[in-house]
């Protein structure tokens, strides 16, 4: 263990074992929620297989209950930026102005509705709809719904492993 030497004391131990533990299980459930969100959206022929492994990262917390917790509202927040950006798209152009009040619109609808921890989320699907293809907006907006959705359900689904080293569980040793 880091800066611990022989005899040491355990609370300093446990303290150095949780440095290098939270990082890695957070970095290991993000990893593995990407891969398998890249292979469902290939195997599925999705068109940009990338928005999946994006959407598994972002929606990858430290605490996976909270990844669960926030699993509906995040695709809420996935269908209103979508809605809005293939919405917006064929009215306002796609010009930096254009796609930066799509923005604030989609944020701004999700604050309004209550579910304000995907706000970010909204706003992004709203940009790449707009940004990307004006012309098949709605379509270009579905594919980025289900990439998104695949995202958020692998990550869903690796937060409910439990963790391998669980602190929290462990009995404490006396020195």
């Amino acid at each position: 263990l880091v800066g611990v030497e022989a005899g040491g004391d355990c609370r300093k131990r446990e303290v150095n074992s949780r440095i290098m533990i939270v990082p890695l299980q957070l970095a290991t459930r993000a990893a593995v929620a990407a891969g398998v969100a890249i292979l469902i959206a290939q195997w599925l022929a999705l068109p940009f297989p990338i928005y999946a492994m994006i959407a598994a990262i972002i929606v990858t917390d430290l605490k996976p209950l909270r990844t669960r917790q926030l699993a509906l509202a995040r695709t809420a927040g996935t269908v209103i930026g979508a809605a809005n950006g293939a919405g917006a798209a064929p009215l306002l152009g796609t010009g930096i102005w254009a796609v930066a009040l799509g923005i604030f619109v989609a944020m701004f609808v999700t604050e309004l509705l209550g579910v304000s921890e995907t706000a970010k989320l909204a706003g992004y699907v709203c940009a790449i709809v707009m940004f990307q293809h004006r012309e098949e907006a709605w379509t270009y907006a579905l594919y980025r719904f289900l990439e998104t959705v695949i995202g958020i359900g692998v990550a869903v689904a690796v937060s409910l492993v439990p963790k391998l080293i669980a602190l929290e569980n462990r009995k404490r040793h006396e020195p």
